[in-house]
């Protein structure tokens, strides 16, 4: 296999031992047809070089990377769901497939979504559906384009199943995806290991995060409470991220955080139309517990009950310590996350505390377009919000302290806006309806010219905005 000299793995997280993972079977497919392929990521990877039937061998039958884990490995963690404690789950329908390096040094998951059943499964069939895989592939570009730490899908193939599921018609088609991630050590990770009171695998866990992914977590009194300051900064980071992309996840429980603060596991996502505090993603949120509005309160929530597992193995004011930095960080977060997407100037934090509840209030108010207010108002271009669809909201006199704090604060590189991007009267966007029609021309005609026209769109905006975000999978090369 032709991999590159950039390919550079790693067995870091199989070498901890049989009481992390289980070693897997995957799924065979009766067709392999390939729906994405992410070749700008495999060239950060190194796996750029793999011809089709190389990665048709590697992303759909699995088998085992050059000098890499000889066996995929369902990963064992627990998990509170909808706010219930679970400790019957675990990697149902995935597995870590490989781990390696990227070109910034970074140790990187390869994982996969459908690919067969594991010892937790229960009486799941572990298969992804083919919208299912098409959704993924869609919200971590339109994430990554607007800069929120995101896993990248990295692979998709249909795998010729007819899968009956009880919530879309059926039978359906499936597919199999890999995604590309900074950890898939979950909150829940450290859950299990309390909850079957081992601290020695907390320890080993623990020194294995600090070492591959929180460094400064030694410089602490407490290692458990380095690693989950580490943790708060980064999910309050994200946090911020998701509010100011408008974005709603869907299933924040605390199997489906991770101790690196990187959004992954697209299954009931959406993106508001308009600012709504009560929007949700999931039908079966009955009581909007992961609303739009109360997603920082749901990921604060999870980082207690990872403080509270490491009680284990740490005495408890200095986890209380960490967790009292999730406000800061995450009011910090949010300044720079929506002045960066209307490509403002930061300016002193209170002021601009005050500014972005404003703006809040009168996006709620006024139910705007979310994705169309920050394309008219990017760089604090008065002129192209005069000529937006959305212009006569902006004569309103509720907008004044809006339009004001824009003007104050002032573009930061305002050439972008001579981007062809900027000429478009409406912004790249991803509501439910859009996603719905194009998946629609694939489920009736195979048509995959709609899905093709949205990614190119959204990479238009990526490289419109030119988001300089953190270090991170998502990070532009």
């Amino acid at each position: 296999m032709p991999v590159s000299v950039r390919y550079k793995p790693s067995t870091a997280f199989a070498n901890l031992g049989p009481e992390f993972s289980d070693p897997v079977t995957p799924a065979r497919f009766p067709q392999h047809i390939l729906r994405r392929r992410n070749q700008i990521w495999a060239a950060r990877v190194g796996l750029d070089t793999l011809s089709a039937e190389e990665w048709e061998r590697s992303f759909a039958a699995f088998a085992p990377l050059p000098r890499n884990m000889p066996s995929p490995r369902a990963m064992r963690y627990h998990g509170h769901q909808f706010r219930n404690y679970n400790p019957d789950i675990g990697d149902g329908r995935g597995f870590l497939y490989a781990q390696l390096h990227d070109d910034a040094g970074r140790l990187l998951d390869l994982a996969t979504k459908g690919s067969g059943q594991t010892p937790y499964s229960r009486t799941a069939d572990g298969r992804l559906t083919l919208k299912g895989g098409v959704r993924e592939v869609l919200a971590a570009e339109m994430l990554e384009a607007q800069g929120v730490y995101t896993s990248k899908a990295f692979s998709l193939f249909e795998t010729g199943e007819a899968l009956v599921r009880g919530d879309e018609p059926s039978p359906t088609r499936s597919s199999v995806l890999t995604r590309l991630s900074h950890s898939h050590i979950r909150f829940g990770s450290f859950q299990r290991h309390a909850f079957f009171e081992r601290p020695d695998l907390m320890r080993t866990l623990l020194e294995h995060v600090a070492e591959h992914y929180a460094p400064e977590a030694r410089d602490a009194d407490e290692l458990a409470a380095g690693v989950l300051l580490h943790a708060v900064r980064e999910a309050a980071r994200l946090a911020a991220s998701w509010m100011a992309a408008g974005f709603v996840h869907g299933v924040l429980n605390t199997d489906n955080l991770t101790i690196t603060g990187e959004s992954f596991d697209y299954g009931p996502w959406r993106f508001v139309p308009m600012s709504d505090p009560s929007f949700t993603a999931a039908y079966f949120d009955e009581t909007g517990l992961y609303a739009f509005a109360r997603q920082p309160e749901a990921v604060s929530w999870a980082l207690a009950q990872l403080g509270s597992a490491l009680t284990l193995v740490c005495p408890v004011p200095p986890l209380e310590a960490a967790l009292a930095e999730f406000l800061p960080a995450y009011q910090n977060g949010l300044r720079t996350q929506v002045l960066r997407r209307l490509g403002l100037a930061e300016t002193e934090l209170e002021p601009d505390l005050e500014f972005l509840q404003t703006m809040f209030n009168w996006l709620t108010e006024s139910q705007v377009s979310w994705d169309q207010f920050f394309h008219d108002w990017f760089c604090a271009d008065a002129a192209r919000a005069a000529a937006s669809p959305e212009a006569a909201r902006y004569t309103d006199a509720g907008f004044a302290p809006v339009r004001d704090g824009i003007e104050k604060r002032g573009p930061v590189r305002a050439e972008r806006l001579r981007h062809p991007y900027f000429q478009r009267a409406a912004p790249a966007s991803l509501v439910i309806e859009e996603v719905e029609t194009l998946w629609a021309a694939i489920a009736e005609r195979d048509d995959w010219s709609l899905f093709e026209a949205k990614l190119a769109a959204i990479a238009d905006m990526r490289d419109a905005l030119s988001i300089s975000c953190h270090q991170s999978v998502v990070a532009g090369a």
